[in-house]
């Protein structure tokens, strides 16, 4: 890992909170609420395609796919997504592209 993609996980795991660090350490990914209709997303450890809207047992219902616009290390992508929809749920998903999940 190159100096730039492990400042990128130091600082989403620094955002992450303690339960959501202890299922990233265990699992390459972590689950976030969103703000506007309470749905539980996972996000993945990637830099794209890498969201899943859970269903209420947990699994996978349905894959959003949405990312920033320049370049970024995944850390930094997942913070992002983690952000947008904690704060902006509706709007992410207005712009997101939709996927079935395998």
């Amino acid at each position: 890992m190159n100096e730039t993609e492990a400042r990128g996980l130091k600082l989403m795991k620094d955002w992450l909170s303690e339960e959501q660090l202890a299922q990233y350490d265990k699992h390459n990914y972590f689950d976030v609420t969103g703000c506007h209709s309470g749905k539980r997303y996972r996000i993945r450890h990637g830099t794209g395609a890498n969201v899943y809207e859970l269903d209420d047992a947990g699994r996978p219902r349905a894959g959003w796919c949405f990312v920033p616009k320049d370049y970024l290390v995944a850390g930094d992508v997942m913070l992002a997504q983690k952000i947008a929809l904690e704060t902006d749920e509706r709007g992410t998903l207005a712009v997101a592209n939709n996927f079935l999940p395998r």
